[in-house]
């Protein structure tokens, strides 16, 4: 079959590479012009881990991951208060984890492509016509294709998403706080392979080091600190850093003055995708354009490549029968994901405690 899949990152990239192995036409549409670099680290284990080991990806993930040694909470005088080891995943995963930027992991997945798929960089599915046995996908500059099946990739405000079953606010659940980061050259201090957190209730900055003399620092804060909609553009992600951490103290002041001349921030809604379906038709969604778990979650991007393969392997299957494949995929995944989500529900309050209470509670883990 001819597939396009709309998105290039991680659930993208890896559903391309399966579809490829059953003998697929695959096309995939990415809409910013290359692909996408920097981003928070991830820890990478369980099903992910599994898959990008048949994959053969496991030996590059290890040299470009970070083997994390501990994650440490900090007073507002930078001393240490509380922490733990991570070697506890380390034994619980018998060594199968490491931390990694997501995006390395994508470009990882399509290094592991080699040339294979046509990539459309810079455009994006903007609609189709369904033929009866084919679609006619429209794009916001290519010529038209015809084809078999269209997937969304295209993460939390999928757009494919949006075109097949409607707005995001029927099926976007907000888990009540906002998340954001950014990375800087040669800050000061550094703090090799520990992630150092202070936390005051409902607000919590994490400072990590990374190669090459960057560090990046990741935010999260409860929505009743957002007087507004969530904004849109650089400028205004600034202004709300600004104004939300402006007395959280320890080094914010000195990490916000940073951040003036950062051009990339990454910001938006800590949410779920709940659906009771993610196919209709022709059209099918993976990844967090289908059932979203959260930052909070751990694990999502594992659970991306989990669907990828998943529907890969229906596809493979089923023939030329995607009905079929559509619906075996959905009850494969459903039970597994509809339990992340509750669980990624049940642990967001520890994400950043609301009280101090809750804030002692996770600085006397023990270390």
């Amino acid at each position: 079959m001819k597939i396009a899949i709309n998105g290039a990152g991680i659930a993208g990239t890896t559903l391309a590479y399966w579809l490829l192995k059953s003998g697929h036409e695959v096309l995939l549409v990415e809409e910013a012009q290359q692909l996408r670099t920097g981003g928070y680290l991830i820890d990478f284990w369980g099903g992910g881990y599994d898959i990008a080991e048949k994959m053969g990806l496991i030996p590059h993930l290890m040299d470009l991951g970070y083997e994390m040694r501990e994650v440490q909470y900090a007073d507002e005088h930078g001393h240490r208060c509380g922490g733990f080891s991570v070697e506890v995943f380390r034994r619980l995963t018998n060594g199968r984890f490491t931390s990694l930027r997501r995006s390395d992991l994508a470009a990882t997945i399509y290094g592991a492509i080699g040339g294979q798929v046509e990539t459309l960089f810079g455009d994006s599915v903007a609609g189709w016509e369904n033929l009866g046995a084919r679609l006619r996908a429209h794009f916001d500059h290519s010529a038209p294709r015809d084809l078999d099946l269209v997937v969304g990739a295209d993460g939390l405000h999928s757009r494919v998403r949006r075109l097949a079953f409607g707005p995001d606010e029927k099926v976007e659940a907000s888990l009540g706080y906002h998340v954001a980061a950014f990375e800087v050259e040669g800050y000061r201090p550094r703090d090799e392979l520990t992630a150092i957190n202070h936390a005051i209730p409902g607000r919590q900055v994490t400072r990590l080091s990374l190669r090459d003399d960057r560090t990046i620092f990741l935010f999260v804060f409860r929505d009743e600190y957002l007087h507004e909609s969530t904004p849109s553009n650089h400028h205004d992600h600034k202004i709300v850093l600004r104004k939300v951490f402006a007395d959280v103290g320890w080094e914010c002041p000195r990490i916000l003055d940073e951040m003036e001349n950062v051009r990339d921030i990454y910001f938006d809604r800590v949410s779920q995708i709940r659906m009771s379906s993610w196919t209709r038709e022709r059209t099918a969604l993976i990844g967090d354009a289908a059932a979203c778990v959260s930052l909070v979650a751990g694990e999502g991007t594992g659970l991306a490549m989990m669907e990828a393969y998943v529907l890969a392997g229906e596809l493979q299957r089923c023939g030329e029968d995607h009905t079929l494949a559509f619906s075996r995929y959905q009850a494969l995944m459903t039970p597994f994901l509809e339990r992340k989500q509750h669980s990624a529900v049940k642990f967001a309050p520890a994400f950043a405690p609301k009280t101090t209470l809750g804030i002692a509670f996770a600085t006397l883990l023990p270390g």
